[in-house]
């Protein structure tokens, strides 16, 4: 009841004096344990409203409400607030006509201080009469407050003590230390430091010391720093002079520092410190600190940064030579790891091929570190580093090898992301080694090699790319010339199923398809290829697979019958087989023409059987019916027969005797027949020729008598011919015509053809008119009696058929 009546009074009291100071808020909120409260610490929070807000009285936590609140009397409402551990913040809100504003409080919770410890000091002389003491401690755990302290300071100089007492504010986790001068008389000092905040205050105890203990030099600052190749001259400037300095150095590329001299003892002091034993065409870091004769060293000054000057490289660089598989290109290739000198100050390469005599040289620009020359079996590649001071000494690779006994035992074993490679080691001793790596397919373009020593039988590579496909080889050289190869392949150090298939093309050829396709892009390998799968299907969906070989890159399927077939590939690493390709379609057609041999067969057999049928007369007279518009006209020139060189010998007439027959002949037709024809030529101007047209036979001579050759009549004009069997009368029997106007015409023995061909031109000059009755060469031959040979049949007109 007394706490009631004891709040109550208070909150009557607030709510007085904020009446009074004209506040706009409808409540009044405190905590028993004040505003700033030790962490875990219970408590309790109130809040009393004024007399009008009366309704929907409501207590909130960091603007989260609460029902958890209790009521204390009409005007009052309390929050009991346990094991608090961080800052909250409370407010209280109400109903009020007029409106008012709620009221709110914020607890802070934290710690008191604890008690400062590890109190250092260093006094640094600024001047030669002043200097400056910085004290740092430890202020222990965080308050979670705001905290403050104060540092008491006591001297001596020689028989005087003083007192000196600065407050240091500090706020939160910053880092707590105090910088006060004192003058170069004072000899001792001693230091406490006391902690405040909110929750209480406590103080450290008292150190003290001898400022010549804890003197230190203010940090020097390198003025000047000037290099040679290999020394370099350091110049620094001290505020307040000191009889020790120190000065350390580093190699950019490196990370570790080197004082010099190398011990960290004392060295003397002098205006400028000599570094020596320096690499050429290198970047230096240089720091420099000093020191009294007793005290502390001071902090290392600011880094300035110099290069050493050049120098002509010292050692050869790193060269090895490989050649194309094709033969017609060679690349050669060097490195500067193992060079004395920096890779900046390179200027160029120069690369000279002494080949049968002949020298060519070539300069490559610094950042290139390979080149493509053309292939030589005999001869020397030496490359050279080129700075401003000169060339390094030359690096020669020959291409003139004695192929030595092969290495033995070559193991490659590939690792998650290395390759170890190892062989045995050669009977005599080798000059050197060198092991070559590439991924498959790329040598020129992607080559590394390792250079080992003789007696090293072992490397580990490490630039090994996942995924990836590697070979190469390991050479063992015995002299410059003389060197051992053995190749390795298929050396992956992770590998899985390719991505993809490979994509195919086919090209059909009669009943044989021969199939094609590229490489898988490196990135889808994953890995060594180590075959190729060829899946073909027919229409009726049979399947068949064709196996090939890594390095192919083709493959004929013959044998194929008339279809229509699917195709797609696969490719396969030792971890599984890929995924299909893009399948392709093609077709067998059937085969529309005969082969040549079977051509050849029906050929044969059609010449076969019309010569056959040739042997048959019947065929033979029905071909000569249905082909005598093509059979040619045989002519035989009658000048050159024997009775025309006889002509001028017997004037006007011409005796044909039948020679006397043998008996020994049994073939009638074979014997010769001789006719005697008279013929009379007829004089030129002679009026019984029944032409007037005599343009159409230009006038002849015969026997020196002017004649023409009249047309060829029948019945009334016809050559008479009188044809004598084996049964004539007489073979010396002469015939002579009964009309000496006729003309004789010669018929010859080829048949029967030429009458035909004589007969059709003379119905085209005389119509109506025939010269022999129609006959045909395929009906029987006319009867004559016998054969009439040239021989036996003289005309006196030579050029019967000249104009015909």
């Amino acid at each position: 009841m007394f706490l009631s009546w004891s709040v109550t009074v208070v909150a009557v009291a607030l709510l007085v004096v904020q009446q009074c100071a004209g506040e706009g808020t409808s409540c009044v909120l405190w905590s028993s344990a004040g505003a700033v409260v030790q962490r875990g610490s219970d408590f309790v929070v109130y809040c009393t409203f004024l007399p009008r807000c009366r309704t929907q009285r409501s207590m909130y936590i960091d603007s989260h409400i609460t029902s958890t609140h209790e009521r204390l009397n009409d005007t009052t409402i309390f929050l009991r607030v346990e094991n608090i551990t961080e800052k909250r913040t409370y407010s209280c809100s109400s109903d009020c006509h007029p409106p008012l504003d709620a009221c709110g409080l914020d607890i802070l919770a934290g710690y008191p201080p604890d008690k400062p410890k590890n109190i250092s000091c260093i006094y640094r002389i600024l001047k030669n009469d002043t200097g400056s003491v910085n004290c740092s401690w430890d202020r222990g755990r965080d308050t979670h407050l705001d905290n403050s302290f104060v540092v008491r300071v006591g001297t001596s100089s020689g028989n005087q003590t003083g007192r000196l007492v600065w407050n240091v504010y500090r706020k939160g986790t910053e880092s707590t230390s105090a910088c006060f001068t004192l003058p170069r008389s004072v000899q001792l000092m001693s230091v406490q430091i006391q902690a405040l905040n909110s929750l209480g205050s406590v103080e450290s105890s008292i150190v003290s010391y001898n400022l010549s203990d804890i003197v230190m030099p203010s940090t020097p600052v390198i003025d000047q720093v000037e290099c040679s190749s290999r020394n370099c001259t350091i110049k620094v400037e001290q505020p307040a002079w000191t009889p020790h300095l120190q000065v350390q150095y580093q190699d950019k590329r490196q990370r570790d520092w080197t004082t010099y001299p190398d011990s960290a003892g004392l060295t003397t002091s002098f205006e400028a410190k000599h570094i020596s034993s320096l690499e050429p065409c290198s970047v230096y870091n240089f720091s420099a600190r000093s020191r009294f004769s007793t005290g502390q060293w001071s902090e290392w000054s600011s880094v300035i940064s110099r290069a050493t000057k050049e120098e002509a490289p010292a050692q050869h660089l790193d060269v090895w030579l490989a050649a194309g598989p094709d033969f017609r290109t060679m690349r050669v290739y060097w490195d500067e790891s193992n060079m004395s000198v920096c890779r900046g100050s390179i200027v160029q390469y120069a690369i000279r091929v002494n080949s049968n005599n002949l020298t060519v040289v070539t300069n490559v620009s610094a950042d290139v570190k390979s080149r493509s020359l053309p292939f030589c079996s005999d001869c020397e590649v030496t490359v050279q580093a080129v700075n401003s001071q000169g060339s390094s000494p030359p690096a020669t690779m020959t291409t003139r090898h004695t192929a030595a006994k092969p290495i033995l035992d070559v193991q490659v074993t590939a690792g998650n992301h290395t390759v170890a490679i190892s062989w045995r080691k050669a009977e005599a001793a080798p000059a050197y080694s060198v092991v070559e790596w590439y991924p498959e397919g790329h040598m020129l373009d992607e080559l590394r090699w390792a250079r080992l020593d003789g007696n090293e039988n072992f490397v580990t590579v490490t630039d090994i790319n996942p995924w990836e496909c590697y070979e190469g080889a390991v050479y063992v050289f015995y002299n410059q010339s003389s060197v051992s190869r053995t190749s390795f392949k298929r050396i992956a150090t992770l590998e899985a199923a390719p991505e993809v298939g490979p994509s195919a093309q086919d090209k059909v050829e009669g009943k044989k398809v021969t199939v094609s396709w590229t490489q898988l892009r490196r990135a889808q390998r994953r890995g060594c290829i180590t075959k190729f799968t060829i899946y073909l299907q027919n229409s009726r969906g049979d399947l068949k697979l064709y196996s090939a070989k890594a390095s192919q890159r083709s493959h004929p399927i013959k044998g194929l019958s008339p279809d229509s077939y699917s195709l797609w590939m696969s490719a396969s690493t030792s971890k599984g087989e890929g995924p299909p390709g893009q399948k392709i379609k093609f077709y067998i057609e059937e085969d529309d023409h005969l082969s040549p041999v079977l051509m050849c067969v029906f050929v044969t057999v059609m010449v076969l059987f019309t010569l056959c049928l040739w042997k048959s007369s019947a065929v033979k007279h029905r071909f000569k019916e249905i082909f005598q518009c093509l059979m040619p006209d045989v002519v035989p020139d009658p000048a050159n027969s024997k009775w025309a060189k006889e002509c001028t010998k017997d004037k006007g007439k011409m005796n044909l005797h039948l020679p006397s027959h043998n008996s020994s002949f049994t073939d009638p037709e074979e014997e010769t027949i001789l006719v005697d024809v008279e013929e009379l030529c007829r004089r030129m101007g002679d009026s019984s020729s029944p032409r007037s047209d005599r343009s159409a036979f230009p006038p002849k001579s015969c026997e020196g008598q002017e004649t023409e050759l009249s047309a060829l009549l029948y019945p009334p004009l016809t050559t008479y011919i009188k044809s004598l069997s084996h049964d004539s009368d007489s073979s010396g029997h002469t015939q002579t015509s009964l009309d000496t106007n006729t003309t004789v015409d010669y018929i010859s023995s080829h048949g029967q053809d030429n009458l035909d061909n004589s007969d059709q031109e003379d119905e085209e000059e005389f119509p109506g008119m025939q010269f022999f009755p129609s006959l045909s060469i395929l009906m029987e031959p006319v009867g004559f009696g016998g054969k009439l040979t040239l021989d036996a049949v003289k005309i006196d007109c030579g050029d019967f058929f000249q104009n015909a």
